[in-house]
């Protein structure tokens, strides 16, 4: 830990030097020793504040509270800081969760198929129907887009699916 203690108008005690040591040195649980901290104690009117910066890495953390007692200003600057740096690991940790399924399902992903190659297989009953009936039927289940049947009219395996615009059906039917 790197800690740099500067006081603006008044001359820094060594307890007070000491209590910032002390209070800094709790952040090391987050990060190690590999930190740089920054600690700038001032008086403004009747308030004593209290400024911590610490820089890990690119991540900058902040606080500044302002009391009539300096203490009490330090203690609340290291109870925000902690409150920052677990709210940075945790998504931290969140992303690195997210990025990690993603790999892995993408690593599955490629060792099971190449492209182009026929993956999953449906299997569908096909009923003897109208094309209206098809139609109904197709209606009535909203999770299906397509429906095979065997058209009563031609005896051909036709399609009916539903069209982009949710509203219309098309038709597959083979040539003759």
């Amino acid at each position: 830990m790197n800690l740099n203690i500067t006081g603006k108008d008044f001359e820094l005690t060594d307890s007070i030097k000491a209590y910032i040591t002390e209070k800094v040195g709790k952040l090391e649980k987050y990060f190690g020793s590999d930190f740089d901290a920054v600690a700038t104690l001032k008086i403004e009117g009747n308030n004593q504040v209290a400024e911590i910066r610490v820089n890990i890495g690119s991540d900058v953390f902040k606080a500044a509270t302002a009391s009539k007692d300096l203490y009490a200003s330090i203690d609340k600057d290291i109870e925000i800081l902690e409150g920052q740096i677990r709210k940075s690991k945790t998504k931290r940790d969140k992303q690195n969760m997210v990025e990690t399924i993603r790999m892995n399902s993408q690593n599955s992903n490629e060792s099971v198929s190449d492209e182009g190659e026929i993956i999953k297989t449906i299997y569908y009953s096909i009923k003897p129907l109208t094309a209206e009936d098809a139609k109904l039927i197709l209606e009535s289940d909203p999770k299906n887009k397509f429906l095979p049947f065997i058209n009563v009219e031609t005896n051909n395996v036709n399609v009916i699916y539903k069209l982009k615009d949710g509203k219309n059906f098309g038709i597959l039917e083979p040539e003759n």
